[in-house]
């Protein structure tokens, strides 16, 4: 994440306790009777919580109370009735590297985690290089994951410090999605964008079960997968650190924030299903413009939202469409961030229109690391500062 992690703890913040925007929310039964909201504010963001540099926010499908905090130095922190254990659920600390944009970055749940108690996490390890491990929660004690249950499903070489992505999503289809930089080192030099031989700069999609004497199996159904020269687990492409991404609860359309080389930030947004082989540009385009003219991206998919890196921007953070039907204002709106302007902002998610309605929603949180979402689809702002953030309704 382009000069992004690497800033930690540069920011400061006046409210430690509730940022709140001005307008009132408009009363609503349920979310079906919204329609999309106009981003204007009624909302509040209240603090549940400060960690030491959280990265990511998650919780177990089905799960009511239960909460998880990814920390950057290696542990997740169970948050129960509201209130943080005091023994990390997992604690990898002795084998994560945590310098640059490096470290613990996020962890998805198996869909059937209430009876597996199987889980997956990404990080970079002692020598920068990216693993993505399934883990076990403890038999014996379902508060803490079981060290020994250690199971390695991918390992990726990074041939620089920067540009990890490290973002893990179940989709839709129940898959396990990991999101990969095209390596670092500033243009991408090593052309992985483009490049259908390798991990890096793409998203990948595949079964995390065992199969056929390997840890996971790459679906039939990817797109890539009868190509014998193409990296069968890619779901995407042409992305240069798609740091954040999610997919719509609603309708299961993909939303990716993208981060910029040092003109231009975006946010690709495809319905279900059709980022299924998407070609995303990078890095024969930054955004809509011409990066490199003697790379090509044919069928190239343009970003719906892109702005200029300029005024103290230096990061997108992608975020969630809102589902939460107790934010009428943002229901239906994509919000994302700057990682070093902080101003959570959001737009109407219409996959593949560009976007005409963007809007600032009136909060600042510092150092904007990452966005949450529960089972119940509320939304979580995280600071790498410390302070970890719930939106809900203001007054």
């Amino acid at each position: 994440m382009a000069a992004a992690l690497a800033a930690a703890g540069c920011g400061d913040s006046d409210d430690a306790t509730t940022a709140t925007s001005g307008a009132s929310p408009k009363p609503a039964e349920d979310s079906g009777d919204l329609g999309v909201g106009d981003g204007a504010g009624g909302v509040r963001a209240v603090e549940i919580g400060s960690f030491d540099q959280p990265v990511y926010v998650a919780q177990p499908p089905g799960e009511r109370d239960d909460l998880y905090v990814v920390e950057k130095t290696g542990h997740i922190v169970l948050l129960r009735d509201g209130e943080p254990l005091r023994k990390p659920f997992l604690d990898i600390g002795g084998e994560v590297s945590t310098g640059y944009e490096q470290g613990l970055l996020s962890m998805a749940f198996a869909p059937d985690y209430q009876r597996s108690g199987r889980f997956y996490v990404d990080y970079t390890d002692g020598e920068g290089d990216s693993r993505v491990v399934e883990f076990t929660r403890s038999r014996s004690d379902p508060s803490v994951a079981d060290p020994g249950s250690a199971r390695e499903l991918l390992f990726v070489d990074q041939p620089f410090s920067n540009h990890n992505g490290g973002q893990l999503q179940i989709g839709p289809d129940g898959l396990l999605y990991v999101g990969f930089g095209d390596g670092g080192g500033g243009g991408d030099p090593m052309q992985n964008g483009q490049s259908l031989d390798t991990p890096l700069g793409k998203i990948l999609r595949i079964d995390p079960r065992p199969a056929a004497g390997e840890p996971y199996s790459a679906p039939k159904s990817n797109p890539f997968a009868g190509d014998p020269d193409a990296t069968p687990e890619i779901y995407s492409y042409g992305l240069r650190n798609p740091w954040r991404f999610s997919f719509d609860r609603e309708t299961g359309a993909l939303a990716i924030g993208d981060v910029g080389q040092s003109a231009i930030e975006e946010v690709d947004l495809v319905a279900r299903g059709e980022g299924e082989g998407a070609n995303f540009g990078w890095s024969a385009f930054e955004g809509t413009e011409r990066f490199d003219a003697s790379r090509e991206a044919p069928g190239h998919i343009p970003p719906v939202l892109e702005y200029p890196l300029d005024g103290g921007a230096c990061a997108v953070t992608g975020g969630y469409v809102v589902r939460d039907a107790a934010l009428p204002s943002l229901f239906g709106r994509y919000l994302y961030a700057d990682f070093c302007l902080g101003e959570l902002r959001s737009f109407p998610a219409r996959p593949g229109r560009p976007v005409s309605d963007d809007r600032a929603l009136g909060i600042e949180i510092p150092q904007l690391s990452s966005f949450g979402e529960d089972s119940r689809g509320r939304i979580y702002v995280v600071s790498l500062d410390g302070p970890v953030y719930r939106l809900e309704p203001a007054g």
